[in-house]
């Protein structure tokens, strides 16, 4: 009886750190709620401000930025006006970019009328691993703005 107590004390005590490392990384991420409400302000931002003052802040990696969540805006064409987790994406054309399953993405972001979400696979900014994503859109006009939550 002693020793069956022993193993089970030892095993939560193995057990422990496991499901601690597991707890802290899912609070390192942001959800999808959080992705909206995020997405939302930069839009009111955007607006207020507007596109260069804007770009500048969501560039910056610091004013849109929590935890794993940031912002990226698009222009109708698909060329990436800003982005806040990966500068070399600035400037570029991305709207032949496909993730791994071979979906067009940001065809689909462009696409998007008012407000919508689209999920796709996405290099993780921390982990540097592609993971599922769902991203929450919002069309601007000349621009589609998204903040995305890894799943």
């Amino acid at each position: 009886m002693a020793f069956d107590r022993l193993v089970r004390i030892l095993a939560v005590l193995v057990a422990a750190p496991v499901f601690w490392a597991t707890a802290a990384t899912a609070q390192d991420r942001g959800t999808p709620e959080e992705a909206q409400a995020m997405a939302e302000e930069a839009a009111a931002y955007f607006q207020a401000q507007g596109p260069d003052a804007a770009f500048d802040a969501f560039n910056d990696g610091a004013t849109f930025l929590d935890r794993d969540l940031y912002v990226f805006v698009l222009d109708v064409e698909g060329n990436m006006a800003a982005h806040g987790a990966n500068e070399n994406l600035i400037g570029r054309n991305v709207s032949d970019l496909r993730d791994p399953s071979g979906r067009q993405f940001i065809r689909d972001m462009v696409a998007i009328e008012g407000t919508g979400w689209v999920e796709y696979q996405w290099q993780h900014p921390q982990t540097g691993s592609v993971e599922d994503k769902i991203t929450y859109v919002i069309n601007l006009g000349d621009f589609v703005l998204g903040v995305g939550a890894y799943k």
